[in-house]
Protein backbone atom coordinates (compact mmCIF):
# COMPACT_ATOMS: atom_id res chain seq x y z
CA UNK A 1 0.00 0.00 0.00
CA UNK A 2 2.95 2.41 0.92
CA UNK A 3 4.54 1.88 -2.58
CA UNK A 4 1.31 2.74 -4.12
CA UNK A 5 0.55 5.56 -2.57
CA UNK A 6 4.42 6.92 -3.74
CA UNK A 7 3.99 5.62 -7.41
CA UNK A 8 0.54 7.31 -7.32
CA UNK A 9 1.99 10.61 -5.48
CA UNK A 10 5.27 10.21 -8.44
CA UNK A 11 2.12 10.05 -11.15
CA UNK A 12 0.59 13.13 -10.00
CA UNK A 13 4.05 15.21 -9.73
CA UNK A 14 4.97 14.15 -13.51
CA UNK A 15 0.99 15.08 -14.78
CA UNK A 16 1.24 18.37 -13.52
CA UNK A 17 5.23 18.72 -14.40
CA UNK A 18 5.02 21.85 -16.67
CA UNK A 19 6.32 21.49 -20.40
CA UNK A 20 9.18 23.45 -20.99
CA UNK A 21 8.13 25.44 -23.69
CA UNK A 22 5.51 26.15 -21.16
CA UNK A 23 8.24 27.07 -18.57
CA UNK A 24 9.79 29.53 -21.13
CA UNK A 25 6.16 30.82 -21.84
CA UNK A 26 5.99 31.90 -17.81
CA UNK A 27 9.31 32.82 -17.89
CA UNK A 28 8.64 35.85 -20.32
CA UNK A 29 5.15 36.50 -19.22
CA UNK A 30 6.42 36.88 -15.00
CA UNK A 31 9.64 39.03 -16.07
CA UNK A 32 7.41 41.02 -18.38
CA UNK A 33 4.70 41.92 -15.22
CA UNK A 34 7.75 42.40 -12.81
CA UNK A 35 8.89 44.40 -15.27
CA UNK A 36 5.61 46.55 -15.42
CA UNK A 37 5.09 46.87 -11.63
CA UNK A 38 9.05 48.35 -11.54
CA UNK A 39 7.84 50.81 -14.33
CA UNK A 40 4.89 51.75 -13.19
CA UNK A 41 6.60 53.47 -9.77
CA UNK A 42 6.84 57.25 -9.55
CA UNK A 43 10.19 57.09 -9.21
CA UNK A 44 10.41 55.46 -12.83
CA UNK A 45 8.75 58.47 -14.67
CA UNK A 46 9.84 62.12 -15.25
CA UNK A 47 6.76 63.85 -13.32
CA UNK A 48 4.71 63.38 -10.95
CA UNK A 49 3.25 60.41 -10.24
CA UNK A 50 3.76 57.09 -12.41
CA UNK A 51 2.94 55.63 -15.60
CA UNK A 52 -0.19 53.89 -16.27
CA UNK A 53 -0.56 50.39 -16.20
CA UNK A 54 -0.67 50.18 -20.03
CA UNK A 55 2.28 52.38 -20.76
CA UNK A 56 3.98 50.34 -18.62
CA UNK A 57 3.26 46.87 -19.40
CA UNK A 58 3.66 47.94 -23.49
CA UNK A 59 7.12 49.12 -22.73
CA UNK A 60 8.02 46.27 -20.60
CA UNK A 61 6.78 43.89 -22.99
CA UNK A 62 8.79 45.55 -26.32
CA UNK A 63 11.97 45.11 -23.99
CA UNK A 64 11.77 41.87 -22.69
CA UNK A 65 11.00 41.15 -26.19
CA UNK A 66 13.86 43.02 -27.64
CA UNK A 67 10.65 44.74 -29.88
CA UNK A 68 11.46 48.59 -29.56
CA UNK A 69 8.22 49.79 -29.90
CA UNK A 70 7.01 52.87 -27.55
CA UNK A 71 3.83 54.84 -26.54
CA UNK A 72 6.08 56.76 -24.82
CA UNK A 73 9.32 59.03 -25.72
CA UNK A 74 12.14 57.01 -23.70
CA UNK A 75 14.52 59.65 -23.82
CA UNK A 76 12.13 62.18 -21.61
CA UNK A 77 9.48 60.25 -20.15
CA UNK A 78 12.11 57.58 -18.34
CA UNK A 79 13.77 58.56 -15.46
CA UNK A 80 17.44 57.24 -15.31
CA UNK A 81 15.68 54.44 -12.75
CA UNK A 82 13.16 54.04 -15.23
CA UNK A 83 15.92 53.51 -18.41
CA UNK A 84 17.96 51.11 -16.65
CA UNK A 85 14.76 48.88 -15.70
CA UNK A 86 14.75 48.96 -19.29
CA UNK A 87 17.94 48.66 -20.46
CA UNK A 88 17.69 45.02 -18.34
CA UNK A 89 14.53 44.16 -19.29
CA UNK A 90 16.65 44.39 -22.52
CA UNK A 91 18.96 41.97 -21.37
CA UNK A 92 17.40 39.24 -19.99
CA UNK A 93 15.01 39.33 -22.86
CA UNK A 94 17.87 39.09 -25.30
CA UNK A 95 19.72 36.24 -23.33
CA UNK A 96 16.73 34.24 -22.95
CA UNK A 97 14.61 34.27 -19.59
CA UNK A 98 15.46 30.62 -19.68
CA UNK A 99 19.11 30.87 -20.67
CA UNK A 100 19.52 33.50 -18.03
CA UNK A 101 17.82 31.49 -15.31
CA UNK A 102 20.62 28.48 -16.55
CA UNK A 103 23.16 31.00 -15.66
CA UNK A 104 22.00 31.58 -12.40
CA UNK A 105 21.54 28.22 -11.42
CA UNK A 106 25.12 27.26 -12.70
CA UNK A 107 26.95 30.25 -10.97
CA UNK A 108 25.26 28.80 -7.78
CA UNK A 109 25.07 24.94 -7.96
CA UNK A 110 27.42 24.35 -10.54
CA UNK A 111 25.37 21.76 -12.68
CA UNK A 112 22.35 21.43 -14.25
CA UNK A 113 19.91 19.00 -13.77
CA UNK A 114 18.47 16.81 -16.92
CA UNK A 115 15.43 19.27 -16.89
CA UNK A 116 17.07 22.32 -16.64
CA UNK A 117 19.21 21.05 -20.02
CA UNK A 118 15.91 20.34 -21.63
CA UNK A 119 14.18 23.65 -20.43
CA UNK A 120 17.05 25.47 -21.79
CA UNK A 121 17.42 23.91 -25.01
CA UNK A 122 13.75 24.78 -25.41
CA UNK A 123 15.30 28.48 -25.37
CA UNK A 124 18.62 28.45 -27.12
CA UNK A 125 16.94 25.63 -30.04
CA UNK A 126 20.25 23.96 -28.97
CA UNK A 127 20.74 20.30 -31.04
CA UNK A 128 21.72 18.48 -28.18
CA UNK A 129 21.40 18.35 -24.42
CA UNK A 130 25.25 17.89 -23.61
CA UNK A 131 25.77 21.20 -25.69
CA UNK A 132 23.65 23.23 -23.47
CA UNK A 133 25.86 24.60 -20.60
CA UNK A 134 28.65 25.69 -22.98
CA UNK A 135 26.40 26.95 -24.81
CA UNK A 136 24.75 29.41 -22.32
CA UNK A 137 28.34 30.22 -21.10
CA UNK A 138 29.24 31.40 -24.67
CA UNK A 139 26.10 33.14 -24.86
CA UNK A 140 27.15 35.53 -22.13
CA UNK A 141 31.02 35.74 -23.09
CA UNK A 142 30.10 36.60 -26.82
CA UNK A 143 27.41 38.80 -25.92
CA UNK A 144 29.25 40.70 -23.26
CA UNK A 145 32.69 40.74 -25.29
CA UNK A 146 30.94 42.46 -28.41
CA UNK A 147 28.71 45.05 -26.28
CA UNK A 148 31.48 46.05 -24.63
CA UNK A 149 33.71 46.66 -27.37
CA UNK A 150 30.48 48.32 -29.17
CA UNK A 151 29.90 50.35 -26.21
CA UNK A 152 33.48 51.87 -25.93
CA UNK A 153 33.46 52.77 -29.72
CA UNK A 154 30.34 54.65 -29.22
CA UNK A 155 31.06 56.30 -25.72
CA UNK A 156 34.20 57.47 -27.31
CA UNK A 157 32.42 58.81 -30.46
CA UNK A 158 30.10 60.31 -28.27
CA UNK A 159 32.30 62.11 -25.89
CA UNK A 160 35.26 63.02 -28.28
CA UNK A 161 32.82 63.88 -31.61
CA UNK A 162 29.91 65.74 -29.61
CA UNK A 163 31.37 66.74 -26.29
CA UNK A 164 29.54 64.35 -24.10
CA UNK A 165 30.42 64.63 -20.25
CA UNK A 166 32.58 61.26 -19.80
CA UNK A 167 29.32 59.56 -17.51
CA UNK A 168 26.31 61.15 -20.07
CA UNK A 169 28.56 59.21 -23.02
CA UNK A 170 29.14 55.64 -21.10
CA UNK A 171 25.72 55.40 -20.47
CA UNK A 172 25.11 56.20 -24.33
CA UNK A 173 27.46 53.95 -25.21
CA UNK A 174 25.92 51.47 -22.80
CA UNK A 175 22.72 51.57 -23.59
CA UNK A 176 22.62 51.72 -27.45
CA UNK A 177 24.84 48.89 -26.98
CA UNK A 178 23.45 46.78 -25.54
CA UNK A 179 20.08 47.75 -26.96
CA UNK A 180 21.69 47.32 -30.48
CA UNK A 181 23.32 43.74 -29.90
CA UNK A 182 20.11 42.89 -29.07
CA UNK A 183 18.06 43.75 -31.51
CA UNK A 184 15.50 45.84 -29.46
CA UNK A 185 15.94 49.41 -30.98
CA UNK A 186 15.34 51.70 -27.97
CA UNK A 187 17.15 54.95 -28.19
CA UNK A 188 17.91 57.55 -25.83
CA UNK A 189 17.33 60.16 -28.19
CA UNK A 190 13.49 61.89 -29.24
CA UNK A 191 14.32 61.23 -33.19
CA UNK A 192 16.04 57.85 -32.32
CA UNK A 193 18.99 58.23 -34.33
CA UNK A 194 18.02 60.49 -37.01
CA UNK A 195 20.34 63.04 -35.88
CA UNK A 196 23.43 60.62 -36.42
CA UNK A 197 22.33 59.55 -40.23
CA UNK A 198 25.38 60.09 -41.59
CA UNK A 199 27.72 59.49 -38.72
CA UNK A 200 29.45 56.11 -39.66
CA UNK A 201 31.16 56.58 -36.46
CA UNK A 202 28.04 55.67 -34.28
CA UNK A 203 26.00 54.31 -37.25
CA UNK A 204 28.18 51.08 -38.55
CA UNK A 205 29.38 49.76 -35.38
CA UNK A 206 25.54 49.47 -33.96
CA UNK A 207 24.72 47.88 -37.53
CA UNK A 208 27.47 45.22 -36.59
CA UNK A 209 25.91 44.49 -33.34
CA UNK A 210 22.57 44.10 -34.83
CA UNK A 211 23.92 42.26 -37.49
CA UNK A 212 26.04 40.01 -35.33
CA UNK A 213 22.90 39.28 -32.69
CA UNK A 214 20.76 38.91 -35.58
CA UNK A 215 23.28 35.84 -36.89
CA UNK A 216 21.91 33.90 -33.98
CA UNK A 217 23.98 32.32 -31.05
CA UNK A 218 24.65 28.84 -32.76
CA UNK A 219 26.38 30.59 -35.82
CA UNK A 220 28.10 33.16 -33.81
CA UNK A 221 29.56 30.26 -31.59
CA UNK A 222 30.40 28.41 -34.08
CA UNK A 223 32.52 30.93 -35.95
CA UNK A 224 34.05 31.56 -33.11
CA UNK A 225 35.36 28.11 -32.11
CA UNK A 226 36.37 28.16 -35.76
CA UNK A 227 38.51 31.15 -36.07
CA UNK A 228 39.84 29.92 -32.50
CA UNK A 229 41.23 26.54 -34.02
CA UNK A 230 42.45 27.89 -37.47
CA UNK A 231 44.32 30.62 -35.66
CA UNK A 232 46.51 28.29 -33.99
CA UNK A 233 47.65 27.26 -37.81
CA UNK A 234 49.16 30.67 -38.61
CA UNK A 235 50.16 29.27 -42.17
CA UNK A 236 46.48 27.59 -43.31
CA UNK A 237 44.30 30.35 -41.33
CA UNK A 238 43.20 32.93 -44.05
CA UNK A 239 43.27 29.69 -46.14
CA UNK A 240 40.71 27.92 -44.27
CA UNK A 241 39.26 30.17 -41.38
CA UNK A 242 36.17 30.61 -43.92
CA UNK A 243 35.91 27.77 -45.83
CA UNK A 244 32.46 27.32 -45.78
CA UNK A 245 32.70 23.24 -46.17
CA UNK A 246 33.07 23.11 -42.42
CA UNK A 247 30.31 24.76 -41.29
CA UNK A 248 27.27 23.11 -40.29
CA UNK A 249 23.75 23.69 -42.86
CA UNK A 250 22.42 26.02 -40.41
CA UNK A 251 25.69 28.20 -40.31
CA UNK A 252 25.81 28.21 -44.10
CA UNK A 253 22.35 29.48 -45.07
CA UNK A 254 22.12 32.01 -42.13
CA UNK A 255 25.59 33.40 -42.91
CA UNK A 256 24.67 33.59 -47.34
CA UNK A 257 20.86 34.43 -46.55
CA UNK A 258 21.98 37.35 -44.25
CA UNK A 259 24.73 38.55 -46.69
CA UNK A 260 21.89 38.17 -49.77
CA UNK A 261 19.24 39.86 -47.78
CA UNK A 262 21.84 43.02 -46.61
CA UNK A 263 22.54 43.44 -50.07
CA UNK A 264 19.09 43.67 -51.55
CA UNK A 265 17.77 45.41 -48.61
CA UNK A 266 20.28 48.04 -49.07
CA UNK A 267 19.62 48.26 -52.97
CA UNK A 268 16.25 48.13 -52.72
CA UNK A 269 15.69 50.67 -49.94
CA UNK A 270 18.50 53.08 -51.19
CA UNK A 271 16.83 52.77 -54.86
CA UNK A 272 13.70 53.52 -54.50
CA UNK A 273 14.03 56.71 -51.15
CA UNK A 274 17.32 58.27 -53.51
CA UNK A 275 14.85 61.62 -54.54
CA UNK A 276 12.38 60.99 -51.84
CA UNK A 277 12.93 64.66 -50.84
CA UNK A 278 11.55 63.41 -46.66
CA UNK A 279 14.34 60.61 -46.59
CA UNK A 280 17.44 60.07 -48.39
CA UNK A 281 16.73 62.98 -50.94
CA UNK A 282 18.98 66.20 -49.03
CA UNK A 283 22.00 63.18 -48.29
CA UNK A 284 24.96 63.22 -50.30
CA UNK A 285 26.13 60.10 -52.46
CA UNK A 286 28.06 58.81 -49.64
CA UNK A 287 25.59 59.48 -46.76
CA UNK A 288 22.42 58.20 -48.88
CA UNK A 289 24.35 54.58 -49.11
CA UNK A 290 24.78 55.13 -45.72
CA UNK A 291 21.64 55.65 -44.58
CA UNK A 292 20.03 52.63 -46.87
CA UNK A 293 22.55 50.26 -45.88
CA UNK A 294 21.56 51.22 -41.68
CA UNK A 295 17.89 50.97 -42.49
CA UNK A 296 18.45 47.73 -44.65
CA UNK A 297 20.32 46.08 -41.21
CA UNK A 298 17.37 47.50 -39.24
CA UNK A 299 14.64 45.38 -40.62
CA UNK A 300 16.56 42.20 -39.62
CA UNK A 301 14.30 42.99 -36.51
CA UNK A 302 16.33 46.29 -34.76
CA UNK A 303 14.27 49.04 -34.43
CA UNK A 304 16.67 51.38 -34.88
CA UNK A 305 15.70 54.51 -37.64
CA UNK A 306 18.19 57.06 -39.07
CA UNK A 307 15.64 58.42 -41.16
CA UNK A 308 11.97 59.24 -41.22
CA UNK A 309 9.93 55.59 -41.47
CA UNK A 310 6.56 57.53 -41.51
CA UNK A 311 8.18 59.75 -44.91
CA UNK A 312 8.97 56.56 -46.60
CA UNK A 313 7.23 55.86 -50.38
CA UNK A 314 4.62 52.30 -49.90
CA UNK A 315 7.05 50.29 -52.09
CA UNK A 316 9.55 51.02 -49.37
CA UNK A 317 7.30 49.95 -46.37
CA UNK A 318 6.52 46.94 -48.73
CA UNK A 319 9.78 45.57 -49.25
CA UNK A 320 10.52 46.44 -45.76
CA UNK A 321 7.75 44.11 -45.09
CA UNK A 322 8.81 41.43 -46.54
CA UNK A 323 12.30 42.19 -44.78
CA UNK A 324 11.30 41.87 -41.68
CA UNK A 325 8.73 39.15 -42.17
CA UNK A 326 12.06 36.62 -43.10
CA UNK A 327 13.77 38.24 -40.29
CA UNK A 328 17.12 36.97 -38.76
CA UNK A 329 18.86 33.68 -37.80
CA UNK A 330 17.22 31.03 -34.82
CA UNK A 331 18.44 30.67 -31.55
CA UNK A 332 18.88 34.45 -31.08
CA UNK A 333 17.82 37.75 -30.61
CA UNK A 334 16.33 38.55 -33.90
CA UNK A 335 12.83 37.97 -35.00
CA UNK A 336 10.70 37.29 -37.70
CA UNK A 337 10.09 33.76 -39.46
CA UNK A 338 13.85 33.55 -39.58
CA UNK A 339 16.50 33.04 -42.14
CA UNK A 340 16.58 29.52 -41.95
CA UNK A 341 12.37 29.06 -42.28
CA UNK A 342 12.25 31.24 -45.78
CA UNK A 343 14.93 29.24 -47.08
CA UNK A 344 13.48 26.06 -46.30
CA UNK A 345 10.72 27.75 -48.42
CA UNK A 346 12.54 28.43 -51.27
CA UNK A 347 14.61 25.40 -51.30
CA UNK A 348 10.73 23.35 -51.93
CA UNK A 349 9.64 25.63 -54.18
CA UNK A 350 13.04 24.83 -55.83
CA UNK A 351 12.60 21.40 -56.00
CA UNK A 352 9.04 21.51 -57.32
CA UNK A 353 9.84 23.95 -59.94
CA UNK A 354 12.64 21.31 -61.50
CA UNK A 355 10.39 18.26 -60.46
CA UNK A 356 12.72 16.59 -58.36
CA UNK A 357 11.25 14.70 -55.44
CA UNK A 358 13.79 14.99 -52.68
CA UNK A 359 14.58 18.68 -51.37
CA UNK A 360 18.60 18.90 -50.85
CA UNK A 361 20.44 21.65 -49.39
CA UNK A 362 24.46 22.26 -50.13
CA UNK A 363 24.84 18.59 -50.55
CA UNK A 364 22.70 17.59 -47.78
CA UNK A 365 18.61 15.74 -48.03
CA UNK A 366 16.23 17.97 -45.61
CA UNK A 367 13.89 15.51 -43.83
CA UNK A 368 9.70 15.78 -44.32
CA UNK A 369 9.59 17.36 -40.48
CA UNK A 370 11.95 20.25 -41.48
CA UNK A 371 9.20 20.80 -44.42
CA UNK A 372 6.04 20.85 -42.06
CA UNK A 373 7.57 22.82 -39.27
CA UNK A 374 8.55 25.88 -42.16
CA UNK A 375 5.05 25.41 -43.60
CA UNK A 376 3.45 25.50 -40.03
CA UNK A 377 5.49 28.77 -39.10
CA UNK A 378 5.23 31.01 -42.12
CA UNK A 379 1.32 30.09 -42.14
CA UNK A 380 0.80 30.41 -38.77
CA UNK A 381 3.05 34.07 -38.78
CA UNK A 382 0.98 34.99 -41.91
CA UNK A 383 -2.51 34.16 -40.30
CA UNK A 384 -1.58 36.00 -37.13
CA UNK A 385 -0.72 39.04 -39.05
CA UNK A 386 -3.72 39.01 -41.47
CA UNK A 387 -6.22 39.13 -38.36
CA UNK A 388 -4.31 41.15 -36.09
CA UNK A 389 -3.92 44.39 -39.12
CA UNK A 390 -7.43 43.15 -39.72
CA UNK A 391 -8.60 43.76 -36.17
CA UNK A 392 -6.44 47.50 -36.14
CA UNK A 393 -7.86 48.22 -39.51
CA UNK A 394 -11.56 47.94 -37.88
CA UNK A 395 -10.11 50.08 -34.83
CA UNK A 396 -9.01 52.73 -36.22
CA UNK A 397 -8.77 54.68 -40.23
CA UNK A 398 -5.07 54.56 -40.42
CA UNK A 399 -4.64 53.17 -44.03
CA UNK A 400 -3.46 49.69 -44.54
CA UNK A 401 -0.27 50.26 -45.57
CA UNK A 402 0.85 51.76 -42.05
CA UNK A 403 -1.40 49.37 -40.49
CA UNK A 404 0.50 46.28 -41.89
CA UNK A 405 4.07 47.67 -41.35
CA UNK A 406 3.16 48.04 -37.99
CA UNK A 407 1.80 44.06 -37.24
CA UNK A 408 4.80 43.13 -38.84
CA UNK A 409 6.59 45.22 -37.15
CA UNK A 410 5.53 44.12 -33.86
CA UNK A 411 5.42 40.46 -34.71
CA UNK A 412 8.29 40.41 -35.96
CA UNK A 413 9.64 42.07 -32.89
CA UNK A 414 11.58 44.84 -35.10
CA UNK A 415 10.52 47.92 -33.41
CA UNK A 416 10.29 50.46 -36.76
CA UNK A 417 6.91 51.91 -37.01
CA UNK A 418 5.35 55.00 -38.83
CA UNK A 419 5.19 57.02 -35.51
CA UNK A 420 0.89 55.70 -35.59
CA UNK A 421 1.92 53.84 -32.07
CA UNK A 422 1.14 55.83 -30.01
CA UNK A 423 -1.75 57.39 -31.42
CA UNK A 424 -3.59 53.74 -31.91
CA UNK A 425 -6.11 53.52 -28.84
CA UNK A 426 -5.78 50.69 -25.93
CA UNK A 427 -7.58 48.08 -28.17
CA UNK A 428 -4.49 48.38 -30.70
CA UNK A 429 -2.15 48.85 -28.51
CA UNK A 430 -3.23 45.49 -26.76
CA UNK A 431 -3.14 43.78 -29.98
CA UNK A 432 0.91 44.44 -30.27
CA UNK A 433 1.15 43.60 -27.24
CA UNK A 434 -0.20 40.12 -28.14
CA UNK A 435 1.65 40.11 -31.66
CA UNK A 436 5.02 40.76 -29.76
CA UNK A 437 4.57 37.99 -27.31
CA UNK A 438 3.63 35.49 -29.46
CA UNK A 439 6.48 36.84 -31.95
CA UNK A 440 9.54 36.82 -29.78
CA UNK A 441 8.38 33.23 -28.40
CA UNK A 442 7.31 31.97 -31.45
CA UNK A 443 4.20 30.34 -33.05
CA UNK A 444 5.34 26.80 -32.71
CA UNK A 445 6.45 27.31 -29.00
CA UNK A 446 3.63 29.47 -27.84
CA UNK A 447 1.32 26.56 -29.52
CA UNK A 448 3.60 23.65 -27.66
CA UNK A 449 3.35 25.50 -24.61
CA UNK A 450 -0.64 25.26 -24.62
CA UNK A 451 -0.56 21.95 -25.31
CA UNK A 452 -0.42 19.32 -22.35
CA UNK A 453 1.40 16.48 -24.14
CA UNK A 454 2.83 15.22 -27.42
CA UNK A 455 -0.10 12.85 -28.97
CA UNK A 456 1.29 10.26 -31.08
CA UNK A 457 -1.36 7.73 -33.24
CA UNK A 458 -0.47 3.99 -33.53
CA UNK A 459 -1.79 3.41 -37.06
CA UNK A 460 -1.76 5.58 -40.07
CA UNK A 461 -5.00 6.06 -42.54
CA UNK A 462 -4.52 5.39 -46.53
CA UNK A 463 -3.17 7.84 -48.69
CA UNK A 464 -5.34 9.89 -50.95
CA UNK A 465 -4.29 13.30 -53.06
CA UNK A 466 -5.99 15.77 -54.02
CA UNK A 467 -5.69 18.13 -56.85
CA UNK A 468 -3.22 20.87 -56.49
CA UNK A 469 -3.00 24.19 -58.24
Amino acid sequence: MHSRAIRERGNTTKRHRLHPAQVVVSGFALTIFVGTALLMLPNARVGPGGASFLEALFTATSAVCVTGLTVVDTAVYWTPFGQVVILLLIQIGGFGIMSFASVVGLAIARKLSLRSRITAAAETKSVGLADVKGLVFGVVRISLAIEVTVAMMLALRFMLGYGEPIGRAIWLGVFHSVSSFNNAGFALFSDNLMGYATDAWICLPIAAAVILGGLGFPVIVQLRRQLRRQGRDSRHWLQHAWSIRTWTMNTRIVVSGTLALLILGTAYITAVEWSNPNTLGPLDWSGKLLAGFFQSVQTRTAGFNSIDIGQLDSATLLGMDVLMLIGGGPAGTAGGIKITTFAVLFFIIWTEVRGQVAVNVFGKRLSRAVHREAITISLLAVGVIIAATAALMLLTDISLDALLFEAISAFATVGLSTGITAGLPWGGQVILILLMFIGRLGPITFASAIALRERRTTYELPKERPIIG
